[in-house]
């Protein structure tokens, strides 16, 4: 089980880079991509994973190779709700200076669809840097990495 743990901490790590990097260079381009927001469900699927197998390898009485290992394992899954939570709220605040995007002209509500998506994307994009610094410093602390 601690094979298929490693594994999944190389997926978390792999899959939060990849993501990162396709959401910064949609946000510096400022061009919204349909495939980083399948990449980020992968990449928090991963997580997700990554923290169950955590729990379960500790509940059947493993060790962490580190008290840091832990923290550095569960906070990934906090940083993905908080940053869920910060998307809705980019959103929430875009729409805020528009009265009634239904009475906006088609092309106005095609880019106030954008500007959403560009600031959820930056929102996200800066969780997944987080994201996978904790991961970087989990494999560490794991003995995976000098």
């Amino acid at each position: 089980m601690n094979s298929i743990h490693a594994v999944a901490g190389i997926s978390v790590l792999v899959l939060n880079a990849l993501a990162a990097g396709w959401g910064a260079q949609a946000w510096l381009r400022r061009e919204p991509s349909v495939p980083f927001w399948y990449l980020l469900r992968a990449a928090q699927g991963t997580v997700i994973g990554q923290v169950l197998i955590g729990f379960f390898l500790l509940a059947r009485g493993s060790e962490p190779p580190d008290g840091l290992h832990v923290v550095y394992g569960i906070s990934p899954l906090v940083i993905t709700l908080v940053t869920e939570a910060m998307r809705a709220g980019a959103a929430q605040r875009e729409l805020a200076d528009v009265g009634d995007p239904d009475a906006l002209e088609r092309r106005e509500q095609i880019l106030l669809a954008r500007r959403i998506v560009l600031r959820e994307t930056g929102v996200m994009t800066i969780g997944l840097l987080l994201i996978v610094t904790l991961a970087l410093r989990a494999a560490a602390t794991s003995g995976g990495l000098p």
